[in-house]
Parts: C-alpha cells; sequence; structure tokens
C-alpha cells in the first residue's frame, strides 16, 4: 500500500520517506473505513440494551440499577481486556488481533440474548466486552501506525465519529425490533448488523506499513505510563466522564417512560438521535483545537456537558431534548480531544504503548461502575439524582484538567508543546 505524494500533513516522519498514508490518500480512506465498520460493530453491540433496560428488568424481575449490568458486565468485559488485547497485539500484529477480536465479539452477541436467566446473560455479555475490548484498545494504535502524524488527530475524529454512529443505530434498531418481536429480538438483530460490519472490517482493513516496535514488558511499561501525570489525569476524566455520560442515558429510558411522558421504549430509543451531535463534535473538534488549545477545547466541552445536563431538569420534552443535544455534542468533543491527547502526552516515553488502553481501561471502568450508581440513584431519588452524581462527576473531571494545565504552562499552552515526558 503506497502512501499519497506530496503530503504537507507535517510533523516527525512526515515527508515522502514515511510510508504511512498521507491525508486523502485511498490508502488513508480504506483505514478509515475499515476503522469506521470497527466502530459500528463494536458499539452498536455494547450498548444495545440501553433504551432496553426497563423491559430487560421487567422480564427478569431486577430494578432499575441491577438491570444496568446489562450494559456494565460487557463495559467491564472491555475494561479487562484493554491491556490484555494491547499486549496480545504487540506478539502477534494489530490487524489480527482485531480480526479475532471482531470475529469472537460477532460469535458471543449472537448467543447472548438467548441466555436462560439474568445471571447467565451477564456473563456472556462480559466474554463479548472481553472480545469487544480487542478494538478501541488497538483502533488509535492501529491508526498511528498507518497514517502519518499530522493527519492522526482527525483520523482518530473521524474513527469516534464513526462509534457514536454505530452506538446510535445499535439503539435504534434494538428499540424498533423490541416493539414487535421483544427484547431479545432487539438484541439479536443488533448482533447480526455487527457481525455484517465486523466482516466489512476483515476485508477492508489494510496491512499495518509501519510495523509496531519490539514489545515492551507490560509490568514496566505501565508502571511508566501510570507515573505520568498528564496521562493519569486523562485516564481519571475517562473513567469520570464516561460514567456520568452512560448513567444519564441509563436513567434516561427510566425517566421517559412514566408520567407525564409516558413513552414507548421504541420511542424513547429515538431521542439517540442526539449522537449526530457527537458524530459532528467529533469530526470537527480538532480544528478549534488546532487554533486554540486543546485542552481549552476540552474544557469548552465539558462546559457544554454542564449547560446541557441543566437543561435536563426541565419538564418540557423539548428542552430535555435540547439538553441533551448540547450533553452529547460536549461529552464526544471532550472525549475526542482526551483521546487524541493520551498518546501524545505519551509520545517517546517507555509506557507509550500502554497509554491509550490504560485511557480505555478507565474509560470503561466508569462506564460499568458510575454508570450503575447513576442509574441506581435514579431509583432512589429521580432524575435530579442522577443528574447531581453527573455534574459532579464532570466538574471533577474539569478540575483535574484545569489544574494539570495550570501546573504545565497554562490552558492555552499545555498541549501545544511538545512535551512527550509529562
Amino acid at each position: 500500500m503506497q502512501a499519497g505524494r506530496g503530503s504537507t500533513d507535517g510533523g516527525e516522519g512526515a515527508g515522502a520517506e514515511d510510508p504511512r498514508a498521507a491525508r486523502g490518500s485511498a490508502a488513508y480512506r480504506r483505514a478509515l473505513i475499515a476503522l469506521f465498520c470497527a466502530g459500528v460493530a463494536t458499539f452498536a453491540q455494547m450498548y444495545s440494551p440501553q433504551g432496553l433496560l426497563p423491559e430487560i428488568a421487567r422480564s427478569f424481575g431486577v430494578d432499575a440499577g441491577a438491570s444496568s449490568w446489562a450494559i456494565g458486565a460487557t463495559t467491564i468485559g472491555v475494561a479487562v481486556g484493554a491491556l490484555l488485547w494491547a499486549r496480545l497485539s504487540d506478539r502477534i500484529g494489530r490487524v489480527r488481533a482485531m480480526r479475532w477480536a471482531t470475529l469472537a465479539a460477532a460469535l458471543v452477541g449472537v448467543v447472548a440474548p438467548f441466555a436462560p436467566g439474568f445471571a447467565p446473560m451477564l456473563a456472556l455479555r462480559a466474554i463479548e466486552g472481553f472480545a469487544l475490548a480487542g478494538i478501541p484498545a488497538l483502533a488509535v494504535t492501529l491508526l498511528a501506525e498507518t497514517v502519518r502524524p499530522g493527519a492522526l488527530g482527525g483520523a482518530v475524529g473521524s474513527y469516534i465519529a464513526g462509534t457514536t454512529l454505530g452506538g446510535l443505530v445499535g439503539r435504534l434498531l434494538a428499540g424498533a425490533v423490541e416493539a414487535e418481536f421483544g427484547w431479545r429480538a432487539g438484541m439479536l438483530s443488533v448482533a447480526v448488523l455487527a457481525a455484517l460490519a465486523a466482516t466489512a472490517f476483515i476485508v477492508l482493513v489494510p496491512p499495518v506499513i509501519r510495523p509496531a516496535p519490539a514489545p515492551p514488558r507490560v509490568v514496566a511499561a505501565l508502571f511508566d505510563a501510570v507515573r505520568r501525570p498528564g496521562v493519569v489525569v486523562l485516564v481519571a476524566h475517562a473513567f469520570l466522564t464516561m460514567g456520568a455520560f452512560v448513567a444519564a442515558f441509563n436513567a434516561l429510558a427510566f425517566r421517559l417512560e412514566l408520567p407525564p411522558y409516558s413513552l414507548s421504549l421504541v420511542q424513547v430509543s429515538w431521542l439517540f438521535l442526539v449522537y449526530f451531535a457527537g458524530t459532528l463534535a467529533s469530526a470537527v473538534v480538532w480544528r478549534f483545537a488546532a487554533r486554540t488549545s486543546p485542552t481549552a477545547v476540552l474544557l469548552g466541552s465539558l462546559a457544554v456537558v454542564g449547560g446541557g445536563l441543566a437543561l435536563t431538569l426541565s419538564s418540557s420534552l423539548i428542552m430535555i431534548i435540547a439538553g441533551l443535544l448540547l450533553f452529547t455534542g460536549g461529552f464526544f468533543g471532550a472525549h475526542t480531544i482526551a483521546s487524541g491527547l493520551t498518546g501524545r502526552r505519551a509520545a517517546g516515553t517507555p509506557g507509550a504503548s500502554q497509554a491509550p488502553p490504560l485511557y480505555n481501561l478507565g474509560y470503561y471502568a466508569g462506564s460499568s461502575l458510575l454508570g450503575w450508581a447513576g442509574t441506581a440513584a435514579f431509583g432512589v431519588t429521580g432524575w435530579s439524582g442522577t443528574v447531581t452524581m453527573v455534574a459532579v462527576a464532570m466538574l471533577l473531571a474539569a478540575v483535574l484538567a484545569w489544574a494539570y494545565a495550570r501546573a504545565h504552562g497554562g490552558v492555552t499552552r499545555v498541549d501545544r508543546r511538545d512535551a512527550p515526558n509529562r
């Protein structure tokens, strides 16, 4: 596979001698399409039960907090599997590891909806999550080995935009099928869609042009990564913001099926169209970062999250939808920046290979634990309890990002400088 000629990507290693794909080249587009399909396969399966939680709770006779583990078990599997898949990929290659992951997840995903009880379903969902972990854990690293450095920020944004679309399609499809055939058929339909997307990824993914370096000792690499304050702040950001985001959407289905809204689950699933705000934010947020600074845009995105969250306290469905648009767009804007900064802050260090998987560990651990806590809070105190938990988590993430920036040159300077050893 040949990289495009005449690139103006810039950055270290960019130029005629860099064999990786230039922005706009055929190889670049093929890599993005393949990873888009991987994102669909992953996030459609991972969050397909989210709009179905009330029906799952009724089917198995569990409460709202317990039902959230239909998602939480999967994200725990992802959190546990992320570092192990990264280690395996160092030995067998990113592409081969991701192919194995997509195939295994598709097979388990078809079986999970037919589990005979709640506990067996959670076990299968956890196994499914462990398999799915191989995709988000390796996607950004694979992009870094496939496209030139100057094109990486935009490529990561495009990949994350694809994951938001996959999550949206999975939720909509599950809700639509559930209305006619029940929640098990809804989850099965998403598993079939994910299998098709996984097949497309396996066929389309290009070979890695720049091979990975010799695999480091994973424990030593992990210890190096967690000694970097800049990386630790981003891992904490992932835990807090993703956990808060999932908590809000878990509780949303329970809130809106109650009076005065009394929406059906298929109607609730249509509200996930607000994910298009996340798709847009993910695709454009680095353009703003180039003009100011990544940390400034991250903090601005979290401010948008706060404004959107406040609007959801309204009793008006229109105001709730407007708030969800802001909440979703702000979250994915912040996540796109944080995900891109993780590799940048660890670049050139012994822990560089483990920093993105560590970010994913925080991301999915937060989804499991805080996602459960926010849903349980709804069962005790209603929507105001969920909003309080979400607001505290988002505020803490903003304070950590600001404090790190203040200690390293200020918000407008910290991530504009090349500082791999932070």
